[in-house]
């Protein structure tokens, strides 16, 4: 039976408790970021943006106005992003939203850890930048000449759109896919996806260009529907196999001509697997809090960790695992080619093992990479995932690679494919890599 004292302390973490630490994955709302343990907003950012500012401060870096794109082309530049990862949004789905349409879209930039979007006549570019302990991100830069450009860290507004359950319940980026009016206006009575790897290409990028081809599939892109008209009569050979875009807007206002289909793909599956590390730390964060309050009162050991915990973390460890690993991919039905040099640029960039592999390296016949293993087990903020939810998906992941036995639910991973994805990973050494397999490894 517990003492006094300690049913008083239960009492007061109890109401905690029930929010924060039950064995369902609740959404996140834009106050719960701000309390214990995330505090979102009180925590000092540390990404590739405040270490740009941080160089702009010290005159170290400068950033040249242009008169058509102000910063963009120096911030692109500065943040190491390539102009071929350019795609364009017609989809009136920004803050900026009275200067999009499709004659007008939006053109968004990203890296690995990046996304800058500018508008034409914007007053400011938008961007997303991943923090290895918050997720994403926000802030905005004012399209106004000064010589001290200084980015402005987004308040809350941002998570209005981006943290709830299209990005996973955390602050992050999402790729939405809509019907989209000629004025650019969301058909808001329609249906709309959030797209990812997985998603079947018929319900993709409504609202965006796309340039590139893709044989007998279709997609949403390139194409309008209008509001008095059903979604169930939308024209999906419309913007089909689209390689130019010259004939739906000026093209020349642009740092490219190109929306590039490649882009997106890797955009989709990017957004997704972003969201689903920074749902790791935020999970992992949480039932720490919680389970340390729940110790103290119950006079437990300080490193006690209940099942209702374990369960949550072992959760989070294999939906990352299984998306990691593109377990649910949407198999392609014809080859797709993108109109770009973003191919070549982005998997030139891959660390490789003695046979040239790398886990950049693109497939685009059947599936969207060679090897099935996402490039961001590569990042830093995967290495930087929690001990507890790295191990699992170190042990899993090593149990899925070298057993003889296809694993259920990863029976889609040949022996090809996992003999591979170990190789490169043995040979490229990420830590939580390494770790797994201090002991000699062999096959069961």
């Amino acid at each position: 039976m517990l003492s006094f004292n300690q049913t008083t302390r239960v009492s007061l973490v109890i109401l905690a408790l029930q929010v924060g630490l039950t064995d369902d994955l609740t959404a996140q709302t834009t106050k719960d970021f701000e309390l214990a343990p995330i505090n979102y907003h009180k925590q000092p950012a540390s990404n590739r943006i405040t270490r740009l500012q941080q160089q702009l401060d010290l005159g170290k870096q400068k950033l040249p106005f242009t008169t058509r794109h102000g910063f963009l082309p120096a911030v692109l530049k500065a943040l190491d992003i390539p102009v071929s990862s350019q795609v364009l949004v017609f989809s009136k789905t920004s803050v900026q939203i009275r200067r999009i349409s499709p004659r007008q879209p939006r053109a968004i930039y990203f890296n690995d850890d990046t996304y800058v979007a500018w508008v034409q006549y914007g007053e400011m570019i938008e961007i997303i930048s991943i923090d290895d302990q918050l997720g994403g991100v926000f802030y905005t830069l004012p399209q106004t000449r000064t010589r001290s450009p200084q980015f402005e860290r987004d308040r809350g507004q941002c998570l209005l759109c981006h943290a709830n359950r299209r990005t996973n319940n955390v602050p992050g980026p999402v790729v939405r896919s809509l019907y989209t009016a000629p004025s650019g206006q969301p058909h808001f009575s329609a249906r709309t996806f959030v797209t990812d790897h997985s998603s079947p290409f018929r319900q993709r990028w409504g609202g965006y260009y796309v340039t590139g081809t893709h044989g007998s599939m279709r997609h949403m892109g390139n194409t309008v529907i209008s509001l008095q008209t059903p979604a169930t009569d939308f024209d999906y050979q419309a913007g089909a196999n689209l390689t130019q875009l010259d004939k739906r807007l000026d093209t020349n206002m642009y740092l490219a001509p190109h929306s590039d289909l490649v882009a997106l793909m890797v955009l989709e599956h990017q957004s997704r697997m972003h969201n689903l590390i920074t749902r790791a730390h935020f999970e992992t964060d949480t039932v720490n809090h919680y389970d340390q309050l729940y110790n103290k009162a119950l006079d437990r050991p300080a490193n006690f960790r209940s099942d209702v915990s374990k369960r949550r973390i072992a959760r989070v460890a294999e939906d990352l695992l299984r998306y990691m690993l593109f377990v649910d991919e949407f198999a392609l039905k014809s080859p797709v080619q993108g109109t770009s040099k973003f191919t070549t640029e982005f998997s030139s960039l891959g660390l490789r093992d003695k046979h040239g592999r790398s886990l950049r390296q693109l497939d685009l016949q059947q599936r969207l990479f060679q090897f099935p293993c996402s490039y961001l087990v590569q990042s830093p903020a995967f290495a930087r995932l929690p001990k507890a939810v790295a191990s699992l998906v170190a042990s899993r992941l090593k149990t899925i690679l070298y057993d003889k036995k296809r694993e259920l639910g990863f029976q889609r991973l040949s022996e090809t494919d996992r003999k591979s994805v170990r190789d490169i990973l043995d040979a490229t050494g990420p830590d939580w890599w390494k770790m797994a397999n201090r002991k000699e490894t062999t096959p069961r």
